[in-house]
């Protein structure tokens, strides 16, 4: 027996030093060929990574690779976060950032958006490409069912049919059960409101119908307002037909203002901010801001942003670029930068530098778009306030006023990007406003068509995966390029390369 395991021990010894003979004499057997194949293969995967991952981080904002492994590795491999923690502990304060985020991240209706039959569709049927994300065109559908809608719709037929109209995803759908509701009511406000949207091809057919929808909401909102006492389904019913009578109104102001009618737009616009005060949040004032610059009212324009531009109202880049505007206006004739380094800024300079600065400390995307540095895209039907949609929108109706108004892009150039020196990097507080939100590029991308490049503030750092990628890449492709350049070297190098790894191997 003692003799059966001392020869068992001794096979074991032997394989086990004859096993460093067979790893060299197969390292001794690789040819040139197979390090220039190996490297080369390794070059080739890591090229595709890293261009996959360079393409995701473009497209969502993230690393691929870090979402899997957070997402699907990391549990598996056991990693599970405290479900509970302190107070005043970095997670708990994260989560309350981000709840902060969220509530901050808001989406608004865009007051100035345009019209689908006679100004998106046309824009389809011309490129070939969808303006609107179908996250943009839910929230319009929502939108119209808050606003066009009540729980006593079940009393007129026609209402019961545009109430299903608004839900329908389907513009052809949506449009013949419009038609279906003037069948039943040929006084049906809101079915003529839908066809004015939707199926008009151009701004006078758009008008047309708005007007006969305006008669018909005139008729309904004096009814209404006669039983508004009876009940609170009446009410309910007087607040819907009053949100149809506004909407219409403000669609009569801005098809007039594209028809070149623009006094007649401000009327209506004035009209209906005296008539329903209550209705602020629908920022009528910012359709009647762009008018008046189309007509050149800076008094005017003046004293609209002296009521509106107060602390305790919300912004809108519509807000601080034009009080930016205004004060630009007036020495941006003779501004110059040569003359402004020799002598210092005037007071009026300084004051119109800082209205810049607060300008784009709140919506650090418009100077671009402004300045033609960025490509502009019909604007979406809701923005987020501070994010790429608003400064879309805001370029998109107000880049002629800045033009119109010499050497106001002139300045905006040479003094936008001074804001950046005085907010405070990374982003913990803001100068004049909130600390940027960190949710903008999310809701921005949801906005957005897919063809357009979203702007991201403030910049974000590339992923370690793709600098790691990139690295991979290149130096596998250095390595198989000087293999097959220098065979006989890097054959020696490899080799000692093995047998170093081999012996640190064997010490461990």
């Amino acid at each position: 027996m003692a003799d059966r395991n001392y020869f068992g021990e001794a096979a074991a010894a032997a394989a086990f030093s004859s096993a460093p003979v067979r790893v060299t004499g197969f390292l001794n057997s690789l040819t040139p060929k197979f390090y220039v194949a190996l490297t080369g293969t390794s070059s080739l995967i890591s090229g595709l990574i890293f261009i996959f991952e360079w393409w995701y981080f473009h497209k969502h904002g993230t690393s691929f690779i870090e979402q899997v492994s957070i997402n699907h590795l990391r549990p598996l491999m056991g990693g599970t976060e405290s479900s509970i923690s302190e107070p005043g502990s970095p997670s708990n304060r994260e989560c309350e950032t981000s709840r902060q985020n969220l509530s901050e991240c808001k989406v608004w209706r865009n007051p100035l958006n345009l019209f689908r039959g006679a100004e998106y569709r046309r824009y389809t049927w011309v490129t070939g490409k969808e303006p609107l994300t179908y996250y943009d065109m839910n929230l319009s559908a929502q939108d119209h069912q808050t606003f066009f809608t009540c729980d006593t719709d079940f009393l007129r037929p026609s209402d019961t049919v545009m109430q299903k109209a608004w839900r329908e995803r389907n513009p052809p759908a949506r449009i013949k059960a419009a038609y279906q509701a003037l069948e039943l009511n040929n006084d049906c406000a809101t079915a003529y409101v839908l066809l004015a949207e939707e199926e008009a091809t151009t701004i006078v057919d758009a008008e047309r119908l708005f007007k006969q929808a305006l008669k018909a909401g005139e008729t309904i909102y004096k009814r209404s307002q006669q039983c508004q006492h009876q009940s609170p389904q009446h009410e309910a019913q007087l607040r819907r037909d009053t949100n149809v009578l506004v909407y219409i109104k403000r669609r009569l102001a801005m098809c007039a203002r594209k028809l070149g009618r623009i006094r007649e737009a401000v009327k209506i616009m004035r009209d209906l901010m005296k008539e329903f005060p209550p209705l602020t949040m629908l920022n009528i004032h910012e359709n009647l801001l762009e008018s008046l610059l189309e007509l050149q009212a800076y008094a005017d324009v003046q004293a609209v942003l002296a009521k509106y531009d107060d602390i305790s109202l919300p912004k809108s880049a519509a807000i601080c670029y034009t009080a930016a505007l205004l004060k630009t206006r007036t020495v941006s004739d003779k501004f110059s930068p040569e003359t402004a380094s020799r002598r210092g800024l005037s007071t009026a300079e300084i004051s119109a530098v800082e209205a810049i600065h607060r300008a784009v400390e709140f919506n650090p995307h418009v100077p671009k778009y402004l300045l033609e540095m960025k490509s502009l895209i019909l604007p979406p039907e809701h923005i987020l306030k501070r994010g790429d949609s608003e400064a879309v929108a805001y370029a998109f109706f107000h880049l002629q006023h800045w033009k119109r108004i010499e050497g106001a892009l002139n300045l905006l150039q040479c003094t936008w990007e001074g804001t950046f020196r005085m907010i405070p990097y990374p982003l913990e507080k803001g100068h004049l406003f909130y600390p940027y939100p960190s949710c903008t590029e999310t809701a921005d991308r949801e906005l957005l068509p897919t063809f357009h490049h979203v702007s991201v503030y403030p910049k974000k750092e590339l992923p370690f995966f793709i600098h790691f990628t990139a690295g991979l890449c290149s130096s596998t492709a250095m390595i198989a390029l000087l293999t097959h350049q220098f065979p006989e070297i890097m054959g020696v190098f490899a080799k000692a390369v093995s047998m170093i790894s081999r012996t640190c191997i064997e010490y461990l």
